[in-house]
Parts: structure tokens; C-alpha cells; sequence
């Protein structure tokens, strides 16, 4: 796949507010396999999801009684450009509520599945709706990137558990970056490298450079840069990442930016074992990370000051090796020396 063609295609996207992508069910399955024990008598919420093509809804609904759930609420977005979303293409926005089988099939029947319309259009920051997240317990579901911000802050807002799909390079917000540095927010357990492949609706413009339609029609495409985001733990977060190599020694390896009181890492597995200062790591290092191991003390991104690395009357925030600036780094120090 291009990923430089790629992210154009989900820039243009998010302009267009065409930002819906359908979460594959293999997808769904590997991640919650890690937080059953969250979910018994809980109520589940999934508030950017069209029940007739969710596989969200599809999961809870079929797994219901296994993860010992005590309601799947789902509400649909419905807006009045039909342009907007395809699929939501009813009159009005609908929630539906599943609270178990009933008749012992084993099987989520429509006779089972509460269906109530919705007065306004389903979108998750209406009253009606954040009535319904302010019953539920945890919230999984895929929200549109593009209001990624805006969404994570009202789920801490009204203090819930949640799990969702979002862009890696939501990490660099500063919204999003301050929850993971206070450890109220972090990456989940399933997704860690490569792309992933999500349905989108039926007027989805297929400019990437990868993409299928399947036998009934249905878009797909391929999108890197996936992760989890959530704020439930899980036992493989706590573990040490193995470290192998030595900065003493090696200190060419490791050269120190111009504006920070830092070395720089490119890659996770370089972190030394040994060096007991502040290190600039990439971004994806926080699919290692462990809080017990690392201490994570800033991100140096355009604005951050970073008192006591970063040196003192350096205009620039991001990383600067011999002049020539890195990507985005996130600054950590080894608790364990």
C-alpha cells in the first residue's frame, strides 16, 4: 500500500467529513480478547454506529452472554446532507438497545433488539445522546478521526472507560498526549504495526492505492497508521520492554539534539539499557511503553517548552540533530537504572 497516497486519500477524507470507516470484526475480536474481565454487568456504548453495518454492534450482540454484559446500547449518526454518510440514509436516526437472548437461540433475533428513533440526528455530542453515554459504562466504537479531539475529551469529561480507533498520530495532539503523560489514556494491545483494512460506504471515493470491493459490492481500503486508544488496563502494558544494547561505549550512536538535553533514538529496540538521561524516542514507542519501567516527560513538538531539557533561548520545540530536524520525538527516562 502507498501511504503517502494513503493519507492523502484520509486528509481528503476528513475535509469531507467522509471520515466513517467500518471496523473489520477479525479486528474487533483480537483487541477485546484482552479486557473481558472490564465487561461483565457492564453497559456498553457505541455511539458512531449504524447497526446495520457495524460490526461493533455485531460483536457485542453475538457475545453478549459470554461477556456477561447487562446492555449494548448503539446509536447511528444521521445527518441531512445524504451525501454525507450512505448507509445513513433513513428518515430519522435511530438508537437500539439489546439487553440478552431471550429466547435461548443464541442468536440476537430482531425481536430481541430494542429499535427507537432518536429526535435529533445521532450525533454523539447531542443532548439525547450524551444522555445515553451518561448510563453507560464503557464506550467501544470507531469515531470519525477527523472530531478525534473533540470526542476522547468528552469521554473524560463524563469519566467513562472506553475503547476506540484512532490515527497513531493522534498521540501528537497535545489534548491527547497530556492524558497519556498523566496515564489516563494509552495505546491498546492488538494493533502495533502495519495496516489495516476498513469497509467504507457505498460513495467512499477509492483514490488509494489500495482498495478491493468485494463479491456484494462492498468498498474497502487499507489505512496505516491504526491504533487502539483506551483507558483499560491490561496485563501485557506492564510488561518490561527487554533492552540489549549500551550507550557507554557507543555514544556515536547517540548523538544529542541541538535545542534538548536529550539523545536521540530512531528506532524502540536501540533504546539503551544504561544511559540514565532523557531520550527522544519515536512516537510508536508507545506501543512498549510500560509505566512501571519508563517515565515519559514531554513530547518535543512545536510550542513545548520542556523545562530543564529543552535549552534555554532555542526557538524551536521539535527535534534538531546537527541542524537538521527529526520527526516528532517523545522524551523518556529509564526508571530502572
Amino acid at each position: 500500500m502507498g501511504t503517502k497516497s494513503s493519507n492523502k486519500n484520509l486528509r481528503k477524507a476528513s475535509k469531507a467529513k467522509k471520515d466513517e470507516f467500518y471496523t473489520q470484526l477479525s479486528d474487533i475480536e483480537k483487541e477485546i480478547r484482552h479486557y473481558k474481565k472490564h465487561f461483565k454487568k457492564k453497559v456498553v456504548f457505541c455511539n458512531c454506529d449504524d447497526p446495520r453495518v457495524s460490526n461493533f454492534f455485531h460483536y457485542f450482540s453475538y457475545n453478549f452472554e459470554q461477556l456477561g454484559l447487562e446492555k449494548l446500547i448503539t446509536t447511528c449518526y444521521k445527518n441531512q446532507n445524504v451525501d454525507l454518510f450512505s448507509q445513513n440514509n433513513s428518515e430519522k436516526a435511530i438508537f437500539l438497545e439489546y439487553t440478552g437472548d431471550k429466547n435461548k437461540d443464541n442468536v440476537p433475533n430482531p425481536e430481541e433488539i430494542g429499535i427507537k428513533h432518536l429526535k435529533g440526528d445521532g450525533d454523539f455530542r447531542s443532548p439525547e445522546c450524551i444522555e445515553l453515554l451518561e448510563k453507560s459504562d464503557i464506550v467501544v466504537t470507531n469515531p470519525p478521526f477527523s472530531l478525534f479531539r473533540e470526542y476522547v475529551a468528552q469521554l473524560v469529561e463524563y469519566k467513562k472507560k472506553f475503547l476506540i480507533i484512532g490515527n497513531v498520530n493522534a498521540i501528537t495532539y497535545k489534548e491527547i498526549f497530556k492524558l497519556i503523560k498523566e496515564d489516563k489514556l494509552w495505546l491498546g494491545a492488538s494493533i502495533h504495526s502495519g495496516d489495516r483494512e476498513f469497509g467504507v460506504p457505498d460513495d467512499y471515493p477509492l483514490t488509494a492505492a489500495s482498495f478491493r470491493i468485494d463479491s456484494d459490492g462492498k468498498k474497502y481500503i487499507r489505512v496505516k497508521g491504526v491504533r487502539w486508544f483506551t483507558n483499560l488496563d491490561y496485563e501485557e502494558r506492564h510488561e518490561d520492554l527487554i533492552l540489549y544494547k549500551n550507550y557507554h561505549g557507543n555514544e556515536n550512536e547517540y548523538p544529542k539534539y541541538d535545542n534538548y538535553d536529550a539523545i536521540n533514538i530512531d528506532i524502540t529496540k536501540d533504546i539503551p539499557m544504561d544511559y540514565a538521561g532523557a531520550m527522544g524516542v519515536p512516537i510508536t514507542f508507545l506501543d512498549k511503553y510500560n509505566p512501571e519501567q519508563f517515565e515519559l516527560l514531554g513530547i518535543m513538538n512545536t510550542g513545548e517548552i520542556n523545562k530543564g531539557i529543552r535549552h534555554e533561548g532555542t526557538p524551536h520545540g521539535r527535534p534538531l540533530v546537527n541542524g537538521v530536524e527529526k520527526y516528532l520525538r517523545i522524551l523518556i527516562k529509564n526508571k530502572k537504572i
